[in-house]
């Protein structure tokens, strides 16, 4: 009965422990062609992912069409315990792969091309393309063309586009190039399309066969401008597309990689400098199927990571992977892991990573490209949402350029914006520009001078920036002046987004921001009665009391061991040593002493012997020392002058450090501020916030998924009443009434200057919750945009938009000097020459955000130089904090390891004594040790004054007799008692 209680506990334990444990390392299979492009990428993306739980490869190098070579690799590959698959398949090879997923529950991971299946386990990298090419086609408004397609990859694609052309009557002829066609019966198929006058075709096909058909496309020497080719391929950028750009082709493609992205460009960058021995290839660019391929890594790293916080059992047990069993053993973990895939969204090198229930990609982004003759040109974009998107604008090259902008006056758009845009005080007296004064009415005019042109300024009738309505579609503001035609240029604090850059052009940002949090400022708090105690943190406080303590006890220990503390009359001392030589001399026993037990030492029980570090006089010394005062006793023994010297470094460093803090805290006037960012507002109810009612802030909380802007969102669409205003001025008198009530959120550089205005009583807290910046802004292919662009870098390599800053910002503040600094960002100096050409599109760069700081001088000026609220308070910045714990620590570690040490020399100083006095006594060390501990802790301490421990005295007539042995046959008698 017993033995099986014990096999069952045990058996209960072990799957106890297997069930609540993950493993460290993940076995993952690898699929990939010799010396693919993909397998190097894959090692390279395992060198990024090396958290835990890490990624273990298991990687066979096969032929991915013979479906003998891929079964053995996948059967070897499951047995192994892999727990995932990442690897590419042929059109040969892919049902025989579907088949082993969806009978044994392992998830497939791949950068094939997608094909069309209910297999939840197979998971598809490569977003489908065959609603963007629809898309496409539909924009061009082709109703004939040639598809000419691989049929590795395009008999889905034909599928659909043979579909939607019995909708739309469109005329396809379809051209299989796999079917035995070489080079020389492509060229004739090439010929006959021309002979037919089909001018439009669309290739789809992978890269390696794509590059080759253009290759023998070009070298046809035939002019190629009557021809528009649409590349079904999704690395439109991974083409040699050269010989195309000479000869002025129309050609469009597809991209799916954004190399402008931050995240695109650093891994480029390690993917250049990664090291690849191992492989006999030459290193290549990163395609698109090598990200695709990093994705899946990471898709595969995120989702094991999940797992692992969600404490789901995906160990390998049961089935020992054995593939080919009849009927198979699917492994019941393989459902957990196919889910935790699926639910993966990630932020890739491929865009937004995202999968639906059947694992395809979905709400992905693909960017259209053209050929231009200066070389690739983004013309528009595809997705799920919007479909096709065109945001390429043609414009003529116009000659004669400057002269054409000297003949006109052009009309210049701005709104009434403090301190952009402000009437001056006797503007009635005035007329045309001299009527307002701010920064941006001295920016308009350097621009003007530097380009040459005469202009107009003119306030936007309704007062708004530009949005576009949701119901019309139309534009209003500033954005619907330049749209519409009624305004050639927009010189106002208008923030560069998407939906702006999609109708306008801006130039370069002149200035950086981001939105931010306006409170009412907090008034300074007073001192509290025991404010003395703030220097230190309450922690510190309470490890000195114990400390204190401590070291009193320890003091007292020492001194009642260490036989070196204790003292007695020195008379007396010398007296009995004196008897005591003359009675050995002659053998004889002590007249006059005290009775002592057997075992007693002579020094433990001689008459006067005292110890002045009793429990009390200990605590009174440590008092004494700590408030540096000092006290009439001292240790006298090694071990506690140990003690007393560790307590004093320690005292010397706390009342040091009080002292120090103690000053700060009574210089710095404090002010607490309720809330410190956005985190801050959203976790709370008492203060209501909210922002301009229409406008770009309002509209990034609308379309945030980051958690705590949703939240935020939730909250201020659904307030009552409305926490929404309909002007700037509006939401700063709110938050000056709301005695603390209300939060603005709104652009930083508005908010700081604010803060420099009369009455200095609002202040931005928290960082910036996003990151953006203020163009000047012109119509689609404006003759104006180019000429605006290279004004707005000039002024900015020469200092004058610092200079106007600081004149805006800061000299004429009304609360002070704000003090702030200014940085110019080199790489915006760097971008003054990459000229624009003027048919085009404005130059994407303008987003670039680590190039939207240059302009930082000028804000300071505007927002600082010229504040009304003295320099600028922050809840954090003044804030003085006490001393922490981990300030201090290391004192505490050495008051311990002395006070340790000090404990070590007394039981050394006590064993030493012991053993001299059990040679002296002829006894056992123990028996001496155990009769001298007993006798110094049975003492009391509160005997004399200063707490002296004084021994027993015995009557001057208590005569003892020596002991004699039984042996001997002597006897114990006493007299005189």
């Amino acid at each position: 009965m017993q033995k099986n209680l014990t096999l069952v506990f045990v058996s209960f334990f072990v799957g106890f422990c297997s069930g609540s444990s993950f493993p460290s390392n993940i076995n993952i299979g690898g699929l990939f062609p010799t010396g693919s492009h993909e397998y190097e990428v894959f090692r390279f993306a395992l060198s990024h992912h090396q958290d835990i739980p890490k990624l273990v490869p298991q990687v066979d190098m096969v032929d991915t069409a013979s479906s003998f070579a891929m079964t053995y690799a996948f059967c070897s590959q499951f047995s192994k315990g892999v727990y995932a698959i990442i690897g590419l398949y042929d059109r040969k090879t892919m049902n025989m792969l579907m088949s082993f997923c969806g009978a044994l529950h392992v998830c497939f991971v791949t950068p094939s091309f997608p094909i069309e299946t209910n297999n939840q386990f197979v998971i598809q990298l490569r977003p489908e393309l065959q609603d963007p090419l629809i898309a496409l086609i539909q924009h061009y408004q082709w109703t004939k063309f040639v598809y000419m397609y691989s049929s590795q990859s395009g008999l889905t694609v034909l599928q659909k586009i043979l579909d939607t052309a019995a909708e739309k009557t469109w005329q396809v002829t379809s051209v299989n190039l796999d079917s035995g066609m070489d080079q020389a019966s492509f060229l004739k198929v090439i010929q006959d399309l021309e002979k037919k006058k089909e001018y439009n075709i669309i290739l789809d096909c992978e890269l390696e066969r794509l590059n080759l058909i253009l290759n023998l496309i070009a070298a046809q020497k035939k002019s190629l401008k009557n021809y528009h080719y649409i590349l079904a391929n999704l690395g439109f950028l991974d083409l040699n597309l050269t010989e195309f750009q000479k000869s002025g082709a129309n050609i469009t493609g597809f991209q799916l990689m954004n190399y402008s992205d931050e995240n695109v460009s650093k891994a480029i960058e390690d993917w250049i400098h990664f090291d690849s021995k191992d492989l006999k290839v030459p290193k290549k660019r990163l395609k698109y199927t090598g990200a695709l391929t990093y994705d899946g890594v990471s898709v595969m790293a995120t989702a094991f990571q999940n797992l692992r916080k969600q404490r789901i059992d995906i160990s390998r047990r049961g089935n020992a992977g054995e593939c080919l069993a009849n009927p198979p053993a699917p492994w019941g973990q393989g459902i957990d892991i196919q889910r935790a895939l699926q639910q993966v969204r990630i932020e890739g090198l491929t865009g937004h990573v995202q999968f639906n229930e059947k694992g395809h990609r979905t709400n992905y982004t693909v960017s259209v490209m053209e050929l231009s003759p200066s070389g690739p040109l983004k013309v528009g974009y595809w997705t799920e949402n919007e479909s096709y998107v065109n945001t390429a604008v043609y414009t003529p090259v116009i000659e004669d350029y400057f002269f054409g902008l000297q003949n006109r006056t052009y009309v210049v758009t701005t709104i009434l914006e403090s301190p952009y845009v402000m009437l001056k005080k006797n503007h009635e007296q005035l007329v045309g520009n001299d009527k307002y004064e701010g920064y941006c009415v001295e920016l308009a005019a350097e621009i003007a001078k530097h380009v040459g042109y005469t202009y107009r300024l003119e306030i936007v009738g309704d007062g708004k920036y530009g949005a576009r309505d949701i119901d019309t579609k139309m534009w209003n503001g500033m954005v619907g002046e330049l749209v519409y035609g009624k305004a050639d240029v927009a010189v106002a604090p208008l923030t560069i987004t998407l939906v702006r850059e999609e109708v306008i052009d801006f130039t370069k940002p002149f200035m950086s921001l981001g939105i931010s949090i306006m409170i009412k400022k907090p008034t300074k708090s007073k001192p509290g009665v025991f404010s003395f105690l703030d220097p230190l943190a309450y922690e510190i406080w309470m490890c000195i009391v114990f400390a204190y303590i401590g070291v009193s006890v320890v003091l007292f220990l020492v001194s009642r061991f260490s036989p070196y503390e204790w003292q007695g009359d020195d008379s007396d001392g010398e007296e009995g040593s004196e008897q005591h030589q003359r009675q050995q001399q002659h053998n004889q026993p002590p007249s006059s002493s005290p009775r002592r037990e057997p075992g007693q030492s002579q020094g433990q029980a001689s008459e006067g012997h005292t110890n002045e570090f009793g429990i009390f006089n200990s605590l009174w010394f440590s008092l004494g020392a700590f408030m540096q005062q000092g006290c009439d006793i001292s240790p006298r023994s090694l071990s506690g002058r140990i003690v007393g010297g560790v307590w004093w470094f320690f005292t010397l460093i706390i009342i040091s450090s009080y002292t120090a803090n103690l000053a700060a805290f009574l210089t710095v006037e404090r002010m607490v501020s309720p809330i410190e960012s956005a985190e801050d507002l959203a976790k709370q109810t008492e203060i209501a916030y909210g922002t301009l009612d229409g406008g770009s802030t309002k509209e990034f909380f609308r379309r945030s998924k980051i958690a705590v802007f949703e939240k935020m969102w939730s909250y201020m669409k659904s307030a009552d009443p409305s926490v929404f205003v309909k002007t700037t001025d509006e939401g700063v008198m709110r938050v000056r009434k709301s005695k603390g009530r209300y939060a603005y959120l709104l652009e930083s550089t508005m908010n700081e200057y604010i803060e420099q205005r009369k009455p200095c009583d609002t202040m931005k807290v928290g960082g910036n919750l996003d990151s953006k910046g203020y163009g000047v802004a012109t119509p689609k292919g404006s003759a104006l945009r180019n000429p605006v662009n290279l004004a707005v870098l000039k002024l900015n390599e020469q200092g004058l938009l610092d200079k106007l800053k600081n004149k805006w910002w800061y000299d004429k503040g009304e609360c002070g000097s704000g003090g702030g600094d200014s940085k110019v960002s080199p790489d915006m100096r760097n971008v003054a020459g990459n000229r624009g050409n003027g048919g085009i599109p404005v130059n994407l760069a303008v987003l670039k955000l680590n190039e939207q700081a240059v302009l930082d001088k000028l804000k300071n000026k505007w927002w600082y130089d010229k504040g009304e609220c003295g320099s600028k308070d922050s809840g954090r910045k003044d804030k003085t904090s006490a001393l922490s714990l981990s300030n201090v620590a290391g004192v505490f570690y050495i008051l311990i390891g002395g006070l340790g040490l000090a404990m070590l020399v007394a039981l050394v100083e006590f064993c030493y004594k012991s053993r001299i006095e059990s040679r002296r006594m002829k006894q056992i060390i123990d028996a001496a040790m155990l009769s001298s501990t007993l006798s110094r802790m049975t003492r009391t301490g509160s005997g004399g004054e200063n707490g002296r421990v004084v021994a027993h005295d015995f009557p001057k007539s208590a005569q003892t007799l020596p002991c004699m042995s039984q042996a001997a046959g002597l006897g114990l008698s006493t007299t005189g008692m």
